[in-house]
């Protein structure tokens, strides 16, 4: 783990989960600092290496000798992203945090969207492709597109959550809701997103789910159809608190 003791406060931590990412790592990390470096914004943005068997580590290293803003953790076993984005989150110095996928498939730019409804007193806002004002730029394929719905539909019935999409990777918490929601993640898969979601709504925190650009990544691997019983198994599973 490459990180300095101090703990001074910052206006907002980016947390990217990354697990092979080391040929788009280094023009992400670029593109991330310079946007917030225009911007003004006190930040860092926090790279959790997943376990990778690749170089995404050496090219993070890389990219932290000449950029300070840079923060990395790295472990050798893969864990799954949201053990990445827990691990992130209770290492981050920001009042605000973010998450964003390594491939930046929704724009960085789009946090601006989200900062209002936090000054308006939500505790997080997430983002969202399937609701007004949303935007796919670049489409999974079919059987992806009906798996998530079918897996939405899931959510729904089982935790009778009232939001259309709980699985965009681009979400914003402020600091402190979001420590304390991570610090007691059970799942550690793709299905974490709802576990926290879950909870807080279940805690009475403020919840606000806004439309976002967003473009397909065609490398994923997560398939909901095919462990659709599993899916089931854990939604129940994160319902009775386990």
């Amino acid at each position: 783990m490459c990180f300095g003791e101090e703990m001074e406060k910052i206006d907002l931590s980016v947390i990217i989960p990354a697990f092979n990412e080391e040929k788009a790592i280094q023009n992400t990390l670029a593109t991330v600092c310079n946007f917030f470096k225009e911007k003004g914004l006190s930040f860092e943005v926090v790279v959790v290496d997943d376990g990778s068997s690749d170089a995404t580590a050496l090219r993070v290293r890389e990219m932290m000798k000449d950029n300070s803003f840079v923060k990395l953790v790295s472990y050798p076993k893969n864990a799954g992203k949201g053990e990445a984005i827990r691990q992130g989150v209770m290492v981050s110095k920001g009042d605000l945090i973010l998450f964003s996928d390594a491939d930046l498939s929704t724009p960085i730019s789009e946090m601006e969207k989200f900062l209002p409804f936090i000054q308006q007193g939500y505790d997080i806002v997430i983002g969202s492709r399937r609701i007004k004002n949303s935007l796919i730029t670049r489409k999974q394929p079919f059987h992806r597109r009906i798996s998530g719905k079918v897996f939405q539909l899931l959510v729904k019935y089982v935790l009778r959550l009232p939001y259309e999409d709980t699985q965009c990777g681009f979400k914003m918490f402020k600091g402190s809701a979001a420590k304390k929601l991570f610090s007691t993640l059970a799942h550690k898969g793709f299905i974490f997103d709802v576990e926290i979601v879950y909870k807080a709504h279940l805690a009475g925190l403020k919840i606000k789910e806004i439309g976002v650009i967003w473009a397909n990544d065609p490398s994923t691997t997560v398939r909901f159809l095919k462990d659709s019983l599993k899916c089931f198994i854990d939604l129940i599973k994160i319902r009775i608190g386990k």
